[in-house]
């Protein structure tokens, strides 16, 4: 009974080492990868990275991660033109595959929600054009628009949607001198516009879009995502 007594207190720490070795090499890994995340193609702000799952040592072991959550605040893309800055972006990554001795990962599938500021997207508007939340799922742009030799400002109610999966499109759902000819055109060429999202990982694709008090909140989803490598 005593060398059985000793057995289990022995099993017991040993659990309890091994539990610790595990979260510290989580807290360590989780550390290495927030500076190695990289998106192709675009400069990114912070990022924190979360693993899931235990043990984590086994995961590394067989060179796959449950579960990843991973936060990045910036995301721009480094081509030129004007492109939609992604203000910030969480996503769920799963079974992330590590590659190239971890200095790599992909996921094979991932969900998440992209928000862009309305600071964001008044940057990547027309000039002289600022946009801001205008209730009920609308958002209000205000600019200014010469007539006949007067600059006049007005603002107007739009609504937000994407196209093709990559493009976020503004368009007012009514304007002033709507339907006089040439003038509804003057009016749209500031308050409409189409703006591709710069930057989104490999593998990410928009969903849905819907704007809030916050911002344009986009879902995405998307397989074989690559976030660093």
């Amino acid at each position: 009974m005593r060398a059985l007594r000793i057995l289990l207190v022995l099993v017991v720490v040993l659990a309890g080492v091994f539990i610790a070795v595990d979260r510290a090499a989580v807290y360590f890994a989780e550390d290495q990868a927030a500076d190695r995340v990289q998106v192709s193609g675009a400069r990114i702000g912070s990022t924190d990275v979360s693993i899931k799952g235990f043990p984590f040592l086994t995961q590394v072991a067989g060179s796959e991660l449950d579960e990843v959550d991973v936060k990045i605040t910036g995301i721009e893309t480094s081509a030129g033109g004007r492109k939609l800055r992604i203000s910030r972006m969480n996503a769920e990554l799963h079974q992330v595959r590590l590659t190239d001795g971890f200095s790599g990962a992909t996921a094979a599938r991932a969900t998440g929600t992209a928000v862009v500021s309305y600071k964001d997207l008044t940057a990547a508007a027309s000039e002289d054009v600022a946009v801001e939340y205008g209730g009920n799922g609308k958002v209000k742009v205000t600019g200014a628009v010469n007539i006949l030799g007067r600059t006049i400002s007005r603002s107007v109610l739009s609504t937000v949607t994407l196209v093709d999966g990559h493009t976020v499109r503004v368009h007012a759902d009514k304007v002033p001198g709507e339907g006089i000819p040439g003038l509804e055109a003057l009016v749209r060429e500031k308050t409409d516009f189409e703006r591709e999202v710069g930057g989104l990982p490999n593998g990410l694709k928009l969903q849905r879009i819907q704007p809030t008090a916050e911002g344009l909140e986009i879902s995405v989803t998307g397989t074989d995502v690559a976030l660093a490598g």
